[in-house]
């Protein structure tokens, strides 16, 4: 797939911005209707992903703001799905993943079953101290035992508030180099 240019997007149908996202984030019908009418109002206007992007994440920070403010449920339903939509890191082939996902995680897939098995557990463990997120990082060719000491840290820190930033991050910082491998204008 190709993405429409960044100066069009906001013009264009509905259908086509929400496939856009699908390519940039993993697909989640949350982020899309969050999103769409914040960052692709008619009279924006992008000169490139680098913006949008950018555009999407600071809208994702007053998300996580307007629920740091007041916590309401149906504040931490929309990040919880948004941040949920994401899938497990190292997850099994069986799995279904975005193609993106495939690609991104082969790194992580395969190798030493230990390390598999740790892996899961980590994510058991990261999921029952944060529940409805999932441990979301720019994997961008770290090694499993990285990630793994990244998110034993993040477990131990044991903050909410500071976990959606990461992920909201983390998510913001895979669709920009989604974007650039996609040929996207940066």
């Amino acid at each position: 797939m190709s993405l429409p240019s960044a100066s069009s997007i906001c013009q264009l149908p509905r259908s086509i911005q929400i496939s856009s996202l699908n390519e940039l984030f993993e697909p989640c019908p949350t982020l899309t209707s969050y999103i769409i009418p914040r960052v692709f109002q008619a009279d924006s206007i992008y000169d490139s992903y680098t913006q949008i992007v950018e555009s999407i994440r600071s809208h994702l920070m007053v998300l996580r703001s307007q629920y740091q403010t007041n916590p309401t449920p149906d504040l931490k339903r929309i990040i919880d799905a948004i941040v949920g939509a994401h899938p497990r890191l190292g997850a099994p082939k069986q799995v279904l993943l975005s193609t993106n996902s495939q690609s991104e995680q082969n790194s992580l897939n395969g190798g030493d079953p230990n390390l598999t098995k740790k892996l899961t557990q980590l994510n058991d463990l990261y999921e029952s101290t944060f529940p409805g997120l999932r441990y979301v990082v720019f994997v961008n060719g770290r090694s499993r035992e990285v990630i793994m000491r990244n998110m034993k840290m993040r477990i131990q820190r044991h903050d909410f508030l500071a976990e959606v930033v990461e992920a909201f991050n983390a998510m913001c910082d895979i669709a920009l180099d989604r974007a650039r491998k996609l040929g996207a204008k940066m």
